[in-house]
């Protein structure tokens, strides 16, 4: 695995979390009962929200798509780690990390739009509740979706560009458990300010800029609500906001930490990795469903389809 410094890399060695057998072990169960719980989760959800009509309305067609961002977003970094955890050599070809920081870029950005979605949405139907079915039609919503899929695909073509053009030589030790931007631009072995100024611009745009919107949504959404005469009528506006402010919440601090901050040691950045490309996937489908009466309801209707 060593490399001379006027040597090309063609692959990189990541270094994970722990060379201890059992620890590996452990960290092995532990990410693939999380990655099955994501995916199983996810795609209940996606089933439900296509087979049962009382869920057919804007707000769990942006959850759907949220779900399969979650779940690209996971299966992009996790298969590969658990096979990592169970072998000595924990090599990707410099294709296959190419590929990996692609994807998981792509899902990740597109997740960032989708939440602004979900969060104009809210605002809508809050807000503006005489005009929101003519407002949020089935037309817009698809339109505002793939709005979110370009925008994340943008995103993701510019950064993974920047941070691959440049020279990689001699070091190929990548102190995270999957190929991410800002550790790859740690090992260019040239200048990488060009690369880490379009990828601050760019998290300003994919990051600070929606958080922004969101935060605005939410204060009109509050000013709202205060005004609501009736207890149970602030209450409920609240509830159908507080799930998604919460994973707003969970989502853009790991995601700002990681990329729009001063560089941070090594084993923070790689818990907060984790955080927001293994746990918060999971969180996401748990949190929508958590205290949701629509979504139980569904699941017992689906319950009752799949009883012979």
């Amino acid at each position: 695995m060593s490399q001379t410094n006027q040597t090309w890399v063609t692959e990189f060695l990541l270094l994970g979390f722990s060379h201890d057998l059992q620890t590996k072990l452990l960290l092995f169960l532990l990410f693939l009962g999380i990655y099955l719980s994501t995916t199983l989760r996810s795609l209940l959800l996606i089933y439900m929200v296509l087979t049962d009509s009382q869920l057919h309305t804007p707000m769990y067609f942006f959850l759907c798509n949220l779900s399969l961002a979650d779940t690209g977003l996971s299966t992009s970094v996790v298969p590969q780690a658990l096979v990592h955890m169970l072998t000595k050599k924990k090599v990707i070809s410099f294709m296959g990390c190419a590929a990996q920081l692609f994807l998981s870029l792509i899902f990740g950005a597109t997740q960032c739009a989708l939440l602004d979605a979900m969060a104009y949405d809210r605002y809508l139907a809050i807000c503006d509740p005489m005009h929101y079915p003519l407002l949020m039609t089935g037309r817009v919503c698809a339109q505002l979706a793939l709005g979110c899929w370009t925008s994340g695909t943008v995103a993701s073509l510019v950064d993974t560009a920047f941070t691959l053009c440049l020279p990689y030589q001699g070091n190929n030790r990548i102190a995270r458990f999957f190929c991410e931007a800002p550790a790859l631009l740690a090992l260019a072995s040239a200048g990488s300010h060009k690369a880490e100024t379009a990828i601050f611009l760019m998290g300003v745009v994919m990051l600070l800029v929606p958080v922004s919107l969101i935060l605005v949504s939410y204060g009109s959404i509050i000013v709202t609500v205060v005004r609501i005469k009736t207890t149970s009528g602030r209450l409920k506006a609240f509830s159908t906001c507080s799930s998604h402010l919460l994973v707003v919440i969970l989502f853009y601090g790991t995601a700002i930490i990681s990329y729009m901050t001063p560089k941070s040691s090594k084993e923070q950045a790689k818990l907060i990795s984790v955080f927001y490309t293994v746990v918060n996937p999971m969180l996401n489908p748990l949190i929508y469903s958590l205290r949701n009466k629509d979504v139980k309801q569904a699941l017992r209707n689906a319950a009752k389809r799949w009883k012979f």
